[in-house]
């Protein structure tokens, strides 16, 4: 089983950087400011939030046996994590895995 974990790894990794890649590659004619480079800015983010409530309303896995009010409050938690350092992504993707395993296992 551990084997299939480090293909998966492997695969989305590839997918992944090779995709940044591609677009490294093919970024230089494209500028900033343009609709279309804006269209697909507002189609990632709105991709990236219903992926997250769908995690959070329709949980799967190990998730299902959290309860919606803690899955809230750590949703809650990590956006003022979030905003208060600055929009830096690292610290609220940590802070919510410890606040998820305290709220869970403790309270």
């Amino acid at each position: 089983m551990s084997a299939n974990i480090v293909y998966a790894i492997l695969v989305t990794s590839l997918a992944t950087f090779l995709s940044r890649f591609l677009g490294a590659l093919t970024s230089e004619g494209i500028k900033e400011t343009s609709k279309l480079f804006k269209w697909f800015n507002c189609l990632a983010y709105a991709t990236l939030a219903a992926l997250i409530a769908r995690t959070i309303i329709f949980p799967a896995g190990i998730l299902v046996e959290v309860s919606y009010s803690s899955r809230f409050i750590v949703v809650a938690l990590s956006l003022a994590v979030f905003f208060a350092s600055n929009k830096n992504f690292v610290y609220p993707t940590i802070f919510s895995a410890i606040c998820m395993a305290i709220l869970n296992n403790y309270i």
